[in-house]
C-alpha cells in the first residue's frame, strides 16, 4: 500500500540541479522546474550566512516508500539539514487525471492505491498566498507579523477566472505572485489570518490564501528548533 504525494524542493538556482540529479537515481525523473526568489529577512540571511539569490523550485511526484529513501539520502548525501542547502517536503495528492498520467510521473516507482485517510499527523503546513504583482513585500510583512520566517516567490498569471473576479471582487487574470511559506502547524492560523487581514481581498494586494498539509520534510531543522 502506498500514497502518492507532490514533492516540492526549493534550493538556490545553482544547486537545484544537484537535487534533480539525485532524484533521478531513485526513479524520480518526471517533474517541473520553476524559478523563484527568496523572501527571508536580511537578519535571517545574515545569521545563516546566505545571500538573497534566485531560487530553483522542482515539482515532482513520489510514493511514500520512495520518499522515505529520498529523505535519508537528502540528509546523508546532500546534507540538506545544513542551513542554506535547501528544503524538500511532500504534500499529499487527493486525485490525479488517469492511470497513464500517474504512470508517467511515477516512472517505475511501485504503487498500490490505498484508501484515503484523514491527514492528522502533519507537523508542518504549506501556506500558499496568491497576490497581485508587486505586493510580495506587503504580503511577507503581514506573514512575518503572524510568525513566518520567510518564503519563496513564483511569478504567475491567472487564466479563465472571470467568474472568480466577479465573485471575489479581485482580478485573478492579471499578473500574480505566488508566495510559498512552510510553517509549523500550530503557527499556520496566525500567519494566514495576518495575511488576510492586512493584504487580503479588499486591499491593493488582493491576496487569497490557503494551506496544504506537509506530510514529510527534510531540511527544516532550523524551523523545527525555533
Amino acid at each position: 500500500m502506498s500514497r502518492v504525494s507532490m514533492l516540492i524542493t526549493i534550493s538556490s538556482r545553482k544547486k537545484i540541479s544537484e537535487f534533480v540529479n539525485f532524484y533521478e537515481t531513485w526513479q524520480v525523473k518526471a517533474g517541473t522546474i520553476s524559478l523563484g526568489r527568496g523572501t527571508a529577512a536580511s537578519e535571517v540571511l545574515d545569521y545563516l550566512g546566505l545571500e538573497d539569490e534566485e531560487k530553483g523550485v522542482f515539482f515532482s511526484l513520489v510514493t511514500d516508500a520512495v520518499w522515505q529513501k529520498l529523505q535519508k539520502g537528502l540528509q546523508k548525501e546532500l546534507q540538506i539539514d545544513i542551513p542554506g542547502t535547501g528544503i524538500a517536503f511532500t504534500v499529499p495528492l487527493s486525485s490525479i487525471g488517469g492511470k497513464r498520467t500517474l504512470a508517467f510521473f511515477l516512472d517505475g516507482q511501485e504503487f498500490e492505491k490505498e484508501e484515503e485517510a484523514e491527514m492528522t499527523d502533519a507537523k508542518h503546513e504549506l501556506i500558499i498566498a496568491i497576490a497581485n504583482y508587486g505586493y510580495t513585500t506587503k504580503v511577507m510583512e503581514a506573514a512575518r507579523s503572524g510568525g513566518a520566517t520567510g518564503g519563496t516567490v513564483l511569478h504567475g498569471k491567472g487564466v479563465g477566472m472571470k467568474r472568480a473576479e466577479q465573485f471575489l471582487g479581485v482580478s485573478l487574470v492579471s499578473e500574480k505572485e505566488v508566495i510559498l511559506i512552510v510553517s509549523k502547524k500550530e503557527e499556520k492560523n496566525a500567519i494566514m489570518n495576518a495575511i488576510m487581514e492586512k493584504t487580503g481581498i479588499g486591499t491593493k494586494a488582493g491576496a487569497i490564501v490557503f494551506s496544504l498539509p506537509v506530510t514529510g520534510a527534510a531540511g527544516l531543522r532550523l524551523l523545527e528548533e525555533m
